[in-house]
C-alpha cells in the first residue's frame, strides 16, 4: 500500500514539473547584464599582464614576431638579454646546415666572423 501511495505521488509531482517546465519558455543567457565581456575584462593573471602590455605597445613575452633588421653597422640585429652577454648562433645562409656561434657582448654592435652580419646585445629587464 505504502508502495502505490509512492508511485502515485511521485508520478503525479513528475507530471507537474514536466507541465511546468514546459510552459516556461527557456532562457539562455550567455552574459551578465552588462553584456559578453570582453578579453581585458575576463582575463585574469600572466595573460591580463600580457594584454596591458600590449595596449602600451610593449611585448613582454615575446610573443609577437621580433622585428627585422637589416643586419648593418647602422640597422644591427638586436638581441635581448637580462645579462651582460649572450651566446649567439647566426645561421648565415638559408640553406646552411652548420651554425655559427660565437659571444655577443653588451656595447657596441659584433659581426659575425662568417658572414658579417653584425649584433647589437640589448639590456632587457624580466617582466615579472
Amino acid at each position: 500500500m505504502a508502495t502505490q501511495f509512492l508511485i502515485r505521488t511521485s508520478y503525479k509531482a513528475v507530471r507537474l514539473a514536466a507541465a511546468n517546465h514546459l510552459s516556461r519558455t527557456p532562457v539562455r543567457v550567455m552574459c551578465t547584464a552588462k553584456g559578453i565581456p570582453t578579453n581585458e575584462e575576463q582575463a585574469t593573471g600572466l595573460e591580463l599582464r600580457a594584454l596591458l602590455a600590449q595596449k602600451k605597445g610593449k611585448d613582454p613575452y615575446s610573443i609577437f614576431r621580433p622585428k627585422e633588421y637589416a643586419g648593418t653597422s647602422e640597422d644591427p640585429h638586436i638581441v635581448p638579454s637580462i645579462g651582460d652577454k649572450r651566446l649567439v648562433g647566426c645561421l648565415c645562409e638559408e640553406d646552411n646546415t652548420a651554425i655559427v656561434w660565437f659571444w655577443l657582448h653588451d656595447g657596441n654592435p659584433e659581426r659575425c666572423p662568417s658572414c658579417g652580419s653584425h649584433y647589437k646585445l640589448i639590456h632587457q629587464e624580466l617582466p615579472h
